[in-house]
Parts: C-alpha cells; sequence; structure tokens
C-alpha cells in the first residue's frame, strides 16, 4: 500500500491505477517493490527510483520512530 502511495506523490498518476508488487520481507533490504512492472514509473529517473525504494524499505521504521521507539510499525505493513 504505501509503495502505490509513494508512486501516486511521484507522478500524480490516479492512485486506483497503481499496483506496485512488493517481494521479499517486511522490514529494511528485503523488501524488494517491483517499479519496473508499474507504467506509472516509466518516467521516473533512476535516482527518484532508488530514492523510493530506500523509502519503502524504511518506512516501516521511520514510524517507530515517529512513536519515539514506543511502538511497531504494524499498521505501515504493506498487503
Amino acid at each position: 500500500v504505501r509503495a502505490n502511495k509513494f508512486v501516486h506523490e511521484a507522478t500524480g498518476a490516479a492512485i486506483e491505477t497503481i499496483d506496485v508488487p512488493v517481494v521479499g520481507g517486511h522490514a529494511g533490504t528485503t523488501i524488494l517493490p517491483l517499479f519496473s512492472q508499474v507504467p506509472a514509473c516509466k518516467g521516473l529517473t533512476p535516482e527518484q527510483l532508488t530514492a523510493m525504494d530506500k523509502h519503502v524499505q524504511d518506512a516501516g521504521t521511520d514510524v517507530v520512530n515517529a512513536k519515539g521507539g514506543k511502538g511497531s510499525a504494524t499498521l505501515s505493513m504493506a498487503y
């Protein structure tokens, strides 16, 4: 879900038309969003895609940090 939102924010494409497949684990570099499979991402630069990879991978940590380390990022996980 978060990968879809990040693509929407970066491209302006309708959120309903974005479906980023995500494989791997649930934290850090084990998360692999497959932006190459998303037509809306075709116009993004390699630098933008690299930054978006990191943003998706770190989103759970961002939630925990926002909670001051007191809680989990369970609700920020992809489906």
